[in-house]
């Protein structure tokens, strides 16, 4: 219990901070040039401007599913932790 916990605890949080760092360099790039990223197309204008639209409002179930899974993963680590099986039966 305590392992599945420990692992829907982190590894969506760093999906989601991967996903989040690969996006925000596509950005800074794009900035960097004098450009106007279009969050929508997610491609660099270099003629126009774009409104700034959040990760959360173009990726939602991203977003709230990879946090969805972290508290769930953070659930199984208390219980793993602070729920032990009696003395005399298998543990995983």
């Amino acid at each position: 219990m305590l392992k599945v916990g420990l692992f829907l605890l982190v590894v969506p949080s760093l999906v989601l901070m991967t996903f989040f760092f690969i996006d925000q360099s596509a950005v800074e790039a794009c900035l960097a040039n004098n450009g106007s990223f279009n969050y929508l197309l997610n491609e660099c204008d270099l003629e126009q401007k774009h409104p700034f639209i959040p990760l959360m409002a173009r990726y939602p179930l991203l977003v709230n599913g990879s946090m969805l899974l972290s508290v769930v993963g953070l659930l199984l680590c208390m219980k793993g932790l602070l729920w032990r099986p009696p003395q005399g039966s298998i543990n995983d």
